[in-house]
């Protein structure tokens, strides 16, 4: 996990401008997916087909998403839809990375708020 910087030297005014900013740049949720997108080569199991002598059919690509510790759920992507899978979930993961930025942004707020409240 990368280094958090310091909030702690930004004005105030810098950090709502900050926040402000984060929120901008956040991709419509609507073209959000959390998940991965596997490439796999697969074998049919018919003795005569080529994927039994190694050529394996594919690529399949194939979307997993852990729901709950033990429990994946999994679907088949077709090739046409696969660019658009892989920008919802680069979306999902700019979504986080600033969703993690804004909550680092509110807790300093809030420490300086706390802070400014305890001089008066």
């Amino acid at each position: 996990m990368k280094a958090r910087p310091s909030l702690s030297r930004f004005s105030e005014l810098a950090l709502r401008q900050r926040q402000q900013g984060l929120t901008q740049l956040l991709p419509p949720f609507s073209q959000v997916l959390r998940g991965s997108l596997l490439e796999r080569y697969v074998t049919c199991g018919s003795p005569a087909c080529r994927c039994a002598r190694g050529e394996r059919h594919g690529p399949v690509w194939y979307l997993t998403v852990t729901l709950s510790p033990g429990h994946t759920s999994g679907v088949i992507v077709s090739p046409d839809q696969v660019k658009q899978v892989q920008g919802w979930i680069e979306n999902y993961h700019q979504v986080k990375e600033r969703m993690e930025k804004i909550s680092d942004i509110n807790r300093e707020l809030l420490r300086r708020q706390r802070k400014a409240k305890r001089r008066t």
